[in-house]
This record gives structure tokens, sequence and C-alpha cells, in this order.
């Protein structure tokens, strides 16, 4: 028999398994970001893919599963690669907000049960399961706004970016040359992802335009992918192209302008319908006394 009377322990028994089966689960996640030691294969990796692909191999041996449960749900790439998130993080990101609302019900059950108050075994399993899902879209909802943040950032810092490029060239700087300085000039993430992928670029002996448009795919910024496109035709055909970058620069500008303008003028319609509500309200205030005495 519990304490409270006659009820039994049973409920009080599936509320203790069900905190720790959560709790387990958290531990075990938790337990999987917490490296043993910095491991330096995901960082060389990225400057020049091994060979044999023997560095980071017990890493890669415990996210196994992370790696699997990120491919089942299909992660946004692009917008991943834009916010530098690997496919695992946002599928721990996921898995640790679903684990949270699954157990935030189960929790207030038992506070709930050791207050006296005692609840359908139905209503903190449907609330644990409903939470858990509203829980993982929200977190992936997060992950998509930061990204579009992310993406309206960089196409600013790429209006600048071509300017400098511009002038460099101007300044009877090279191509390859004008590329690195003008990334080396401004600060923020921005410039630092150029100047990364030109790194990279003269490490592996490959064109900068070329690395510069394998970046644009990644990250989805086709923006980016006009700056190689542009000096591409300066590095091979020897072309003037700094009046055609100035230009470019000018028309992304207007665009976003335009996307700016397209968004305020949504969020203000959407801003028109509370209004009206709000003036039918007023209205049937108004008209209510008149109607009253019919």
């Amino acid at each position: 028999m519990s304490p409270f009377g006659a009820y039994p322990d049973w409920p009080l028994a599936i509320a203790v398994g069900a905190g720790a089966a959560v709790g387990l689960g958290l531990f075990l996640v938790v337990r999987e970001l917490v490296p043993a030691a910095p491991a330096l294969g995901p960082a060389l990796r990225r400057l020049h893919q091994p060979a044999g692909g023997t560095l980071g191999a017990p890493a890669s041996r415990r996210l196994e599963w992370l790696s699997g449960f990120s491919r089942w749900l299909r992660p946004p790439h692009r917008q991943l690669a834009l916010i530098d998130q690997t496919p695992e993080q946002y599928a721990l990101s996921v898995l640790l907000s679903a684990l949270i609302g699954l157990a935030a019900p189960t929790l207030i059950g038992v506070a709930g049960f050791l207050l006296g108050i005692h609840l359908p075994l139905a209503v903190p399993v449907l609330g644990s399961l409903g939470l858990a899902l509203v829980a993982a879209l929200l977190a992936h909802r997060a992950v998509l706004s930061r990204a579009a943040k992310a993406r309206d950032e960089f196409r600013q810092a790429v209006c600048t970016y071509l300017d400098l490029v511009a002038l460099q060239l101007s300044a009877a700087h090279g191509p390859v040359q004008s590329l690195e300085r003008a990334a080396a000039v401004c600060e923020g993430w921005v410039f630092d992802r150029i100047a990364e992928a030109l790194r990279i670029a003269q490490m592996q002996m490959h064109s900068p335009w070329d690395e510069l448009r394998d970046l644009a795919d990644r990250i989805g910024i086709p923006e980016l992918g006009d700056v190689g496109a542009i000096m591409r035709s300066s590095g091979s055909e020897g072309a003037q192209v700094h009046e055609t970058l100035r230009s470019r620069a000018d028309s992304l500008r207007d665009q976003i302008r335009t996307d700016n303008l397209a968004r305020a003028e949504g969020v203000t319609s959407r801003l028109d319908i509370p209004g009206a509500l709000l003036v039918f309200v007023l209205l049937g205030f108004a008209i209510y006394p008149f109607i009253a005495r019919l």
C-alpha cells in the first residue's frame, strides 16, 4: 500500500522507471559529447583528405550510431554547412530536445503524484510523446532560422567583398592576390570562411575561384560563386573585371534591398490582421447597447 491511502504503488514505480530511462538516455548522449582527448583528425581532413582514412577511426566508431541517426533524419546539409554545423551535431540537438520534451511531462507527473494529484497513465504518456515531437520540430526550426539569418549576413558581406576585390584589382594586384588581400582586410565569420577556402586552395594547389565556387555550392550562396566565375575570366583570359565586380555588387545590393522590402511588406500585412480584429471587437462593444435595447 502507498502512504497516500488505498492507491497502489505501481504508478510511482512506472514514473520512477520512466524517469530513470530518460536520465540514462541523457547520460549516454552527454557522454558521447565529451571526447576523451582532443582529436586533430577532423581539422586535418578539412585541409587535406588522408588517403588511408585512419585518422579519427575510434571517434568515428563511437559515433556510428549518431551518423546513422542523422542520415535517417535527412538533415538540411546546406543550412548546416552555412552555420558550420555537422549532421551529427544537428541530430544530437534534435535528440536532446526530444529527450527533454519526453522527460518534462514525466517529471511533472511524478511531482503531481507526490503531491497527491493522480492522473490517468495515458495523460503523461501522450503528453511526453507530443512534447517530444514539438521540441524536436522546434530544434529543427531553430537551425533553419539561424541559417536564414546567416545567409542574409553572408550575402551582405559578399557585396563588400566584391568591392574590395575590385579595389585590389584597380591597385594593380593579381587575381589571386586580390582575392586573398580582400579577404584579409575585413573581420568576421564570413571573411574567415572565405579566407579558409583560399588557404585550402593554396595548400591543395587548386585555383581559388574553383574553391570559392565549391564553397558557394556547399553552403547555398550562389552570389559567392559569381565572384569565382568573374575572377576565373580575369585569371584565364586576362580580362579587366573590376568594373564587372562593382556592377555585380550594385545589383546584389539592389536585390537584397528588394528582398528586405518584400519581407517588410509581408510582416506589415500580417500585422493588419490583429488590427482588423481589434476594429471588429471595438465595433461590437459600440453596437452592443443598441442591440440589447431591441
